[in-house]
């Protein structure tokens, strides 16, 4: 029977494609058929926002965090709150665009022009003549992956959708009476005493006996629980990896060096004087020609006598800056100035004045009074610095097919790392203790939950092998298997008793001290003069707690005042109780420095200003349809 559907396979893969393609061609092709379908998670203005726009947009804000903040917990960038974060803020850009969107909102050009100067690295790129340098501003955005159009196409409609909110933020307001209100609240101070019982001041009155410790230890069998772990094995390609494997020889060296050997030198710089005869590009065309005839005047004069050049440039150049110094202006490099005049700077030898050189700023007679010409270093001095910047540079050109071979190798050689790390010159590393979730304090593949999902998979455990490359970094891949694996199990009473005991004890110490602290509480609020164990008077505040606990000053702040003094107990925990005595109340004092109030005004109407913009935003939500079909995670 195989052996005849083996010799009839060819007339059987016909038949097949004479049945299939037709019924496509009648039935059509659902793209979802290519495609894996992805749920919806969230709604915005009819249009949907899928798990996989979630999972990208977070992978990418993770990126940009771990590339900002190497240190940072990769644990809490992974979290439920960190997820749901990012698809509060997708939601939000969707909002926005929607509202610029119906309300017909553009940024204008000029407000655009207004911004970009307003960002340091664009103001730094202006030249001396207050023109741009358009090579340096290409390069500056061309580094985001963007060209100056999507740059600026960018910039404006960040600029339209900050317009959105920007009118409610600016023009919120506050009465006199509410900033009273609201400051004499926050600012209001209270002298207290404090009773704390503690926790551990009860310790030596809990004896528990085994059967107390075996039932409690039953009770919470889940805080003794280990969870399952592995001994992993791995491998990482990166472009320090593929750099390791990369030769030079000398000539590759050798040719590199010529081909940089300006660069290395640094730029030839000039040093120029000119007289100019002002003349704007938008000046009439007579005014023009005036203002070239003068020109044309004193370059016959310079000519006659150059070594009267500076005095010619001293009385006539109309360039503010630089008559005053006989026209100088300092040394240069090519791109410092406007083309016409830097071509014919840097066509000049040392000692020429040029014919008339016409510029968007009218017209310059100038004269090249000196040349820098910088030596380059030689091979040997610059050769370590050769060997870093060609092998970074060939890294990076054969990263996409180390990264093929990396793939296909981990995939078709699942059972061992082995292969591939011979291939590709990659060490084989070892991770012990490894969970399901990133540990705190742990760096690098086994930071990264989609490495550890793919390791921890059902197939990855059963079978121990290779997992897929997972991108967990820029140009960064890591395949990983599990050699050894341990399920989660609770431990045994016995490996545990000590923590079993200290737990129990630490549990009754703090519910002893409760109960005590509830009862001195109840007696005294009845007899106050019975009243011992209290602090010396306090005096705090919500910006003074006096090395308190929050949660007692926020108590103390709560507690009734309308019969002084007040009483009120504090739940402090695993730590005890604490009881408070208000004693009085002091109101809040009038700014005792200048300026004082005046700050406190402007950050009250900060405040108002985000409350404002904070329900106009719940309001568009409404406008928009907002639906968000993931519950937020509890805190």
């Amino acid at each position: 029977m195989l052996e005849s559907i083996r010799k009839h396979s060819k007339f059987g893969m016909i038949l097949l494609f004479l049945l299939v393609i037709p019924s496509f061609v009648l039935v059509g092709i659902d793209r979802n058929y290519f495609t894996e379908s992805s749920p919806v998670v969230a709604r915005v203005d009819g249009q949907d926002i899928k798990q996989s726009d979630w999972d990208n947009m977070h992978r990418i804000e993770s990126d940009r965090i771990r590339s900002q903040s190497p240190s940072v917990d990769p644990k809490l960038l992974d979290s439920p709150q960190a997820r749901y974060a990012t698809l509060e803020r997708m939601v939000r850009d969707r909002v926005m665009a929607a509202a610029v969107q119906k309300m017909h909102i553009v940024a204008s050009d000029a407000r655009l022009a207004s911004a970009l100067k307003e960002i340091p690295a664009i103001a730094a790129l202006k030249r001396p003549d207050g023109s741009l340098d358009a090579d340096a501003y290409r390069a500056l955005v061309g580094a985001q992956g963007l060209t100056p159009e999507g740059f600026e196409a960018n910039m404006r409609r960040d600029l339209s959708i900050s317009q959105v909110l920007g009118g409610v933020l600016q023009s919120s307001f506050g009465t006199d009476g509410q900033f009273k209100q609201a400051m004499d609240a926050l600012y209001q101070r209270r002298e207290i005493q404090v009773a704390r019982f503690n926790a551990q001041d009860f310790a030596g009155k809990v004896a528990p006996s085994d059967a107390d410790l075996q039932a409690f230890y039953q009770s919470r069998a889940a805080s003794f629980q280990q969870p399952e772990e592995a001994t992993v094995e791995y491998l990482v390609l990166d472009l320090d990896a593929v750099r390791a494997g990369i030769t030079l020889s000398d000539d590759d060296l050798r040719t590199y060096y010529k081909e940089n050997q300006e660069r290395f030198a640094g730029k030839e710089e000039r040093r120029a004087s000119h007289i100019l005869v002002n003349a704007t590009k938008d000046a009439s065309a007579q005014a023009r020609e005036t203002a070239k005839a003068r020109a044309q005047e004193l370059l016959a004069q310079v000519r006659k006598n150059p070594a009267v050049f500076a005095d010619i440039a001293k009385k006539n150049s109309e360039d503010s800056g630089s008559a005053q110094g006989g026209g100088d202006l300092g040394f240069f490099a090519r791109g410092a100035m406007v083309k016409p005049f830097e071509d014919a700077v840097f066509s000049m030898h040392k000692g020429d004045i040029s014919d008339v050189v016409e510029s968007d700023f009218g017209y310059h007679i100038i004269q090249l009074t000196d040349v820098k010409t910088p030596q380059p270093p030689s091979f040997e001095q610059v050769r370590a610095k050769l060997e870093t910047e060609l092998k970074q540079q060939q890294a990076q050109g054969k990263f996409a097919e180390a990264a093929d071979a990396f793939s296909n190798g981990v995939y078709e050689q699942a059972d061992s790392l082995q292969p591939t790390a011979e291939k590709l010159k990659l060490k084989i590393q070892t991770a012990q203790h490894v969970t399901r979730t990133p540990q705190p304090g742990v760096q690098g593949p086994m930071a990264n939950q989609r490495f550890l999902e793919s390791l921890f998979s059902s197939d990855s455990i059963e079978s121990k092998r290779n997992t897929e490359a997972v991108e967990v970094g820029p140009s960064m891949l890591v395949s990983g298997r599990i050699v050894q694996y341990t399920p989660a199990r609770t431990l045994p009473f016995d490996e545990v008793r000590d923590r079993v005991r200290a737990m129990f004890v630490a549990e009754k110490s703090a519910e002893l001290a409760r109960a005590e602290g509830q009862a001195k509480l109840a007696s005294w609020k009845s007899d106050a003069s019975g009243a011992v164990g209290l602090s010396a008077a306090l005096t705090v505040g919500r910006d003074q707690l006096q090395s308190l606990p929050r949660s007692v000053v926020d108590a103390a702040l709560h507690a009734g005042v309308d019969n002084l003094p007040g009483w009120v107990g504090v739940d402090l925990g695993g730590q005890g109780y604490a009881v408070v005595k208000v004693n009085r109340v002091q109101p809040r004092e009038a700014g005792k420095q200048a300026g004082e109030e005046a700050a406190q005004r402007q950050q009250f109407q900060q405040w108002l200003g985000t409350a404002e913009g904070i329900a106009y935003y719940e309001m568009l939500k409404e406008r928009f349809k907002v639906q968000i079909k993931v519950p937020r995670p509890q805190s």
